[in-house]
């Protein structure tokens, strides 16, 4: 076991003996000072791994001390010990960012507990969590290898990213191997989940179905319309592991009222699923009852969700619900600062819709591909990456600004993403989509795998159907498609990257919120 080295500074040392007793004999080497003085002396001369500093001490008092302390090792733990319960003594040492704050009289439990609690708690909670986790990996695995329902899968899905980001604060992620091939394991079975089941959800009234992207607006957001301003914000991209990063930043200033997730629809990309969401209809419906209004250049993704606010209004319309709206497309910084400076406007409209191109924001409009590759080469440098990005956002400046106002604001997605590593040969002519995580065209070449979800009647999944020899190929787990043309250049680049478009809980399994604010 490891021995930690601590300083103890206090006028009265000689009378906290029996307590340095106790630390040396549970392991904890002390170097006992009498003053301010003894104790940045001793600072600089020796390595410490916490130090405990008596805040009323004669000459050089331990705030001052903890300044010093502070100046010269900003990142060595410091405990104030003091008689004093005064608020101003308290606050100041807070903020000098001490690691705790001890009452005397002190007593060895106390003291012991001060001292895991700083230098013991990453093993501790590495310990906890690994022990915690095995005993629940049997009850995951046993769940997905019975039938669940999708409210099932959800359940499973929440619970995989707890655990991912329980491991992820563990000292050396032990655990981290096992619970990636779990997920695998996951979402082979949710792929056969997906195929037995999605074709019914979209054309059986009389079967017990998730909500979907076309069902969001009039199921979730148009029945909070209630005379006060509320705010949509849609975050492309976003997974349900990072809205739970995210989480603890927002609620300082919101409730959370409502967390739950929602399935998007195939494919899990921006032009199909974002567009259900505006339009509260399925990509086949779109493209027959709003043929002005769809984009069939399949190469032209982001061209297709030009016309989010003109879907927007049309369902608003057929639902007959009479509100003003507001629509904002957010794909640089600069846009965002912009929409803030019009806050007091949008506070005239009753609903407000604020779309944010996460990915476009983060790899400054797709110029660069292997920035984001660099930067997020797993998913917990991907995580960090979003808390970042959010952190030093204008979306969360105008977060605040909602909850200033005491209003409510709803925070979704329209698909997550899945990080590939396998690639699946595929051929097809000129005219296939690009995307790699799904195809559509004439005379699709490929291997048939469990892996791949094949549609030869798009229209069974309210998909268009541009020819009639059209097909659609959807990526599961963790494939993606690559061409035979300069196959392994492509391979290279793309694997271990952040692809949407497939069957994967990240892709599928994707947050809506509402949020109170704690002003109102």
């Amino acid at each position: 076991m490891q021995r930690y080295n601590i300083l103890w500074a206090d006028d009265e040392i000689d009378l906290l003996k029996p307590h340095i007793l106790f630390l040396t004999a549970k392991g904890y080497d002390i170097t006992p000072v009498a003053s301010g003085a003894d104790a940045i002396e001793s600072v600089e001369n020796k390595i410490f791994d916490v130090v405990f500093l008596d805040e009323n001490m004669p000459g050089m008092t331990g705030l001052e001390t903890l300044k010093y302390i502070k100046n010269r090792r900003p990142s060595l733990p410091v405990v104030m010990i003091t008689k004093s319960e005064e608020e101003s003594i308290m606050e100041e040492a807070i903020g000098s960012q001490i690691a705790d704050y001890l009452i005397k009289p002190l007593n060895p439990s106390q003291i012991l507990l001060s001292v895991k609690k700083i230098l013991d708690n990453k093993r501790l909670v590495t310990e906890r969590t690994n022990l915690e986790y095995q005993q629940d990996f049997r009850n995951i695995s046993m769940a997905y290898n019975e039938y669940m329902d999708h409210n099932e899968w959800i359940a499973i899905h929440k619970k995989l990213v707890y655990w991912e980001l329980e491991i992820d604060k563990t000292e050396n992620k032990s655990m981290a191997e096992v619970l990636e091939m779990q997920k695998i394991e996951a979402n082979s079975h949710f792929t056969q989940f997906i195929k037995e089941n999605y074709e019914d959800w979209l054309n059986n009234p009389n079967i017990e179905r998730p909500m979907l992207s076309h069902n969001l607006l009039k199921t979730k957001v148009f029945p909070a319309l209630n005379g006060q301003p509320l705010f949509l914000i849609i975050i492309d991209n976003l997974r349900y592991d990072q809205w739970k990063t995210i989480e603890e930043d927002i609620t300082p200033y919101f409730n959370v009222e409502v967390e739950e997730a929602y399935y998007s629809i195939l494919p899990t990309t921006t032009a199909y699923a974002r567009n259900s969401i505006f339009s509260g209809e399925l990509p086949l419906e779109m493209s027959k009852n709003s043929p002005d209004l769809w984009v069939n250049d399949e190469d032209d993704d982001e061209g297709k969700n030009n016309n989010e606010e003109a879907f927007l209004k049309r369902q608003l319309d057929k639902l007959r619900i009479q509100a003003k709206t507001s629509y904002h497309k957010i794909i640089h910084s600069s846009q965002g600062k912009q929409l803030n400076d019009q806050f007091n406007n949008l506070l005239k409209n009753d609903l407000n819709v604020v779309v944010y191109n996460f990915v476009d924001m983060l790899s400054h409009a797709r110029t660069d591909m292997r920035m984001i590759r660099e930067l997020a080469a797993d998913e917990s440098a991907y995580r960090s990456l979003t808390k970042s990005w959010f952190l030093h956002s204008p979306l969360f400046d105008l977060l605040r600004m909602i909850s200033e106002k005491g209003l409510k604001v709803m925070i979704t997605t329209d698909h997550g993403t899945y990080r590939v590593k396998k690639a699946h040969q595929i051929a097809g002519d000129k005219n296939v989509n690009t995307n790699l995580r799904y195809k559509h065209g004439k005379n699709l070449g490929y291997k048939e795998s469990n892996s791949i979800y094949t549609v030869r009647n798009p229209e069974k999944l309210h998909l268009p159907k541009p020819n009639v020899s059209t097909s659609y190929a959807f990526a599961a787990e963790d494939v993606f498609f690559a061409y035979p043309n300069n196959y392994n250049h492509y391979v290279k680049y793309y694997k271990d990257t952040f692809q949407h478009g497939g069957i994967s809980m990240d892709e599928m399994i994707i947050p809506f919120i509402s949020l109170n604010s704690k002003k109102g």
